[in-house]
This record gives C-alpha cells, structure tokens and sequence, in this order.
C-alpha cells in the first residue's frame, strides 16, 4: 500500500536519479501522463501501465491511489521534479479520501536547473520561478508575480511559456518585465531541455519579446547583473575576482 511520486528530470533516462529508478523497479504499476509514461516505459519492462492524457490528472492520480490502497506499489511519475509543478501536492490531496497508504516523493531535476545547465549559469543568486499557464491561476494574479518579481530584481524562470491558445503570453510577460528592466536584459532560454532536439539560445530582453516560444521552452530572464560571459549567460553571485 504504498505510492511513489517519481521525479524523472528533464528526460533523458541518463538524468534520472538512481532513487528514481529505484522506486520505479519496486513498483508493480506504473502511472502517469502517456507522454511521461512513454519516455520511460521501455526501462521497465513487466509493470502495469495507467496512463491519462493532459488535463485528466485528477483522474490519473486517483487510478494511482486506488491501486496503492487495494495492496499494490505504484510509481506515478512526472517530468521534472515531481514537487515542482508535479503530481505531488495532488496524491497527497487525492488520498485523503481513501484508506491510509504510504506516500513517499522522489525528487528529480527540474526543468529550471537543467535549462540553467545548458545556459551556463543564470540561478546563481536568488531566483523566481512563475508559471505563465493561466488553466489553473488566473492571468491577473501571473501578472501581479511577474510584476513584483521583476521590481525585488530577481532572474525570472518561466515555465510553461507559450501554447497555441496562449501564443502572446511570453510578450505579455516582457512587456511586463520591462517596465523595471533594461531592454538589454541577459536572458536565455531552452528547448526540449535533455531530449532528442534540443535548442537554447542567449539574447536581450528586446530580442526575448519578439521570439516564439512554446510548452517545451523554458525562459530566462536575467537581474540587472546577468551577463554574457562568452556566449553564456550567468548570474555573479558577488564574490571578489582579485
């Protein structure tokens, strides 16, 4: 009776955690969003599969949970890090009407630390990470963060940049930006961070607004310190270079 919350990172089964792997060969029923599921199930042969496709994650998780409190381990597992933008605060909510089982959460690396990767090293000093998916917070309360985040001078990471129904939002978001940042703002981004096609790129703020992005790019957008160190884009922490 028990339910693991696997992170998976980026994508790459290289860059899953040996806990990660762990968990899952532990599990007799493997379970997530069939783009997630597929990325992996090839490792794991033998385990029983409940998938659901985007926007049924309600209903994922409480496949997930039933099958943990009928007496089997399952993995369910997300992209990333299973507590950032995962399924994790969502088992523990589902569970509640079920009887009592174990739920343990394995980390991964999430898509801010591994597009900061490829980029060099954007996350040095203190960051904030927003969501630009408005399915579930209201666009008002987006702009509110993106607003007093650009103000307080943090690096900005946004996920979930651009869909098809949401193709201006990443402008929005700049135009936003601006209003306390430099047009020539060091910011970056990466696409299909750790699969098969991945791209990233370092540009100005201004370049940033006018570039099309999607829901496998991950943004960047750098402090009044962030530099272009060689084609890099990195964030001084302060220390002394003497």
């Amino acid at each position: 009776m028990k339910c693991y919350v696997v992170g998976l990172g980026p994508g790459a089964f290289s860059q899953m955690t040996p806990r990660a792997v762990q968990a899952i060969e532990e599990s007799d029923v493997l379970a997530g969003y069939t783009v997630y599921v597929d990325l992996i199930k090839d490792h794991f042969p033998g385990k029983e599969v409940l998938s659901t496709p985007m926007k049924r994650e309600v209903e994922r998780c409480k496949l997930a949970v039933e099958r943990a409190a009928a007496g089997s381990t399952v993995a369910m597992v997300c992209s990333g890090d299973a507590g950032v933008y995962g399924m994790a605060g969502l088992i523990y909510e589902v569970a509640q009407d079920y009887p009592p089982i174990e739920i343990e959460v394995i980390p991964g690396i999430t898509a801010a630390s591994a597009g900061a990767a490829v980029l060099g090293a954007p996350l040095i000093h203190d960051f904030a990470v927003i969501s630009l998916s408005d399915l579930l917070t209201p666009w008002q309360r987006i702009e509110q963060r993106l607003a007093l985040a650009a103000e307080g001078d943090f690096v900005i990471c946004l996920y979930n940049p651009a869909s098809k129904k949401r193709s201006d939002y990443l402008q929005k978001a700049c135009d936003i930006v601006l209003r306390h940042r430099s047009a020539e703002t060091v910011c970056g981004l990466v696409r299909n961070i750790g699969r098969a096609g991945e791209e990233s790129s370092v540009l100005s703020l201004a370049d940033l607004r006018e570039t099309q992005a999607d829901m496998f790019t991950t943004v960047y957008i750098g402090n009044s310190q962030t530099c272009n160190l060689r084609g890099k884009m990195v964030t001084p922490r302060g220390y002394r270079i003497d």
